[in-house]
């Protein structure tokens, strides 16, 4: 065949386009697998570190089996849902159903005799997704620690709610007001408290020039915990009958 004819450039040009799509198709293929594996070790990774346990991918699972006592899937009744695997919910699905259909994960730890409750949140910031989880003390009121994440933020403004500085403010504030009232966390440019030394007044200071992820911040983090309510009640109440 002449080379320099128009039918082998088109030939030649197919076939190329054939290999390299075959290559890519069985690259991705071939680590699938191992994607998922680090996606679900990087989830251990981040409930872990809402409880102060921090370790890298290789140690992940082991200090998840150590610590993480349970796995639960709560009904918006707050009963358990055995037949549903809490670690494998995706949040991003169940958000898109009514709430009496979703199923609420909620991993608890044991650290030290101390036991701890992780919820994950998921939510909306400016430009995309946001979640993250975060853990609440023995009283179900304070927090221990709490680790953000997003899609598409901003660098510099929006996506700095994945550093630490910033999840350090929430550690120690209280979701519950005086009265009993669940008013999760305000992020919140207002705040008069910069130093975050006050943890009663449910506010932490909010990233200049980030107001509307920090606002989806705030939604997410109220929106998720009132489906814990009646799970935390019947605890409560549990625990109350046997004083």
């Amino acid at each position: 065949m002449n080379r320099d004819s128009n039918i082998y450039t088109f030939i030649f040009a197919a076939a190329m386009v054939l290999v390299v799509a075959s290559t890519l198709a069985f690259t991705a293929s071939s680590l699938r697998d191992l994607q998922a594996e680090n996606v679900r070790k990087e989830k251990m990774q981040n409930i872990l570190a809402t409880i102060g346990i921090e370790t890298d991918r290789e140690q992940a699972e082991t200090l998840y089996k150590k610590y993480i006592t349970q796995e639960l899937a709560l009904t918006s009744a707050g009963s358990i849902d055995e037949k549903v695997n809490a670690f494998t919910l995706k949040l991003n699905n169940e958000i898109k159903k009514p709430a009496i259909e979703q199923r609420f994960p909620l991993y608890v730890a044991e650290v030290e005799a101390t036991t701890y409750y992780v919820i994950p949140l998921r939510g909306a910031g400016l430009w995309d997704a946001i979640w993250g989880y975060i853990a609440l003390k023995e009283d179900r009121n304070t927090i221990q620690g709490a680790v953000f994440d997003h899609k598409g933020e901003t660098a510099g403004l929006g996506a700095e709610i994945t550093q630490g500085w910033f999840q350090e403010r929430f550690k120690n504030e209280k979701i519950f007001n005086a009265q009993g009232e669940l008013v999760g966390i305000n992020v919140s440019k207002t705040n008069n408290d910069p130093s975050n030394s006050d943890k009663e007044d449910h506010e932490v200071d909010a990233i200049s020039g980030a107001t509307i992820t920090g606002d989806g911040v705030t939604a997410m983090i109220l929106e998720r915990l009132q489906h814990y309510l009646p799970y935390f009640d019947q605890q409560k109440n549990a625990l109350a009958a046997l004083k």
